[in-house]
């Protein structure tokens, strides 16, 4: 990316039923957004305007055919289709999918070629493809509260199975990787969750998964140089408010994580999807089905995971760029005696008499 050239956010319309088009017209009515960054929205112009319409709104956008065109100092609609779509406000429909699955498409090719450079999904009512790929980890994000999971959306009864040692060990891993690289910090503590509540024992507490799969898991890690610690059961730890002193939390399932987040976290949680070779965030709400079309949308989660895709995209350019240009050695290190004792601590030292 050209130094002096703004970041090119790619943002997908999601459900052309539901919210979207109303948090990015709400958000790019302010003019500060469009100096952080140039907004391409992935999807209908015929689309957008019938939502500006029905909202009574009166926000800009230029029509493009293609990234090159997209205009710094303006809202950018790119059409990834044309085709005639009813907008059936609050209605979930096959059309509003298929429409949502062209436009994140379109906008994964551009990114992953480089010609815009951070990749923002508006709700959608897609299937989490994302979760599909074993590199790939969602952390959601709420401030200083960051969850990840070992398991994504299975029954109670298939996750047991599910968690095994090496997989605590690689999603461990990888949020460790994303919370130094992403997010900057420089030595993240992460907090691993028990997958059953601890025994009356307390000499014996854990379960046969904790025992045989968690514990050992963490003990790898802490071998790598990882500060892992736990594991913590879920209810005190979020109870007592534990949570508050660790930069990342492992949980073993969805319920476990993102019962106690979105209760805490409320309407502006994040989601950040790391292991990717390209920056990709999205909200955590829905598609707001049961407001669409009634102005009243709250736009903070898009906008936030807008700030974070930038962020991260700039961290990871400051964090990457010293690896890939190492300063050389300055000089040949020589093995002999003379820098032995050069840089040697003596041991003991005989005591000097006085005189």
């Amino acid at each position: 990316m050209e130094q002096d050239r703004k970041i090119r956010v790619a943002i997908t319309h999601g459900d052309t039923n539901g919210v979207g088009y109303e948090l990015i017209f709400k958000i790019f009515e302010d003019p500060a957004m469009l100096e952080l960054c140039t907004p391409i929205i992935y999807g209908s112009p015929k689309v957008a305007s019938y939502h500006r319409k029905a909202l009574n709104r009166e926000t800009p956008f230029s029509i493009i055919a293609s990234v090159e065109e997209a205009k710094p100092d303006r809202l950018n609609l790119l059409t990834t289709f044309d085709d005639e779509i009813k907008v059936e406000l609050g209605q979930p429909s096959d059309e509003a999918t298929e429409a949502a699955r062209k436009a994140l498409k379109r906008a994964m090719v551009d990114v992953q070629q480089g010609k815009a450079d951070v990749l923002v999904m508006a709700p959608d009512t897609l299937p989490d493809f994302l979760s599909r790929e074993p590199e790939v980890l969602r952390i959601r994000i709420a401030d200083e509260l960051r969850v990840a999971l070992v398991t994504n959306v299975l029954a109670i009864k298939d996750v047991p199975e599910a968690i095994t040692k090496q997989k605590v060990v690689d999603k461990t891993q990888i949020l460790h990787t994303a919370l130094r690289r992403d997010l900057r910090i420089s030595n993240p503590r992460i907090a691993v969750l028990a997958l059953n509540p601890p025994a009356d024992n307390e000499e014996d507490p854990w379960g046969d998964e904790e025992k045989e799969v968690i514990i050992p898991a963490i003990d790898e890690l802490e071998q790598k140089g990882i500060q892992a610690f736990g594991p913590y059961a879920a209810e005190t730890f979020f109870g007592q408010g534990s949570y508050q002193k660790f930069d990342g939390i492992l949980a073993m399932y969805y319920d476990q994580g993102m019962t106690p987040m979105k209760a805490i976290a409320q309407e502006d949680a994040v989601s950040l999807a790391t292991g990717m070779p390209f920056v990709c965030t999205s909200t955590e709400t829905g598609v707001g089905y049961d407001i669409a079309g009634k102005n009243v949308a709250d736009e903070s989660a898009l906008r936030h995971a807008i700030y974070l895709a930038i962020d991260v995209f700039r961290n990871r350019q400051n964090y990457d760029e010293p690896m890939e240009n190492p300063l050389p050695k300055l000089y040949k290190e020589k093995r002999d005696d003379s820098e032995k004792v050069r840089f040697a601590v003596p041991k003991s030292k005989e005591p000097q008499k006085d005189e």
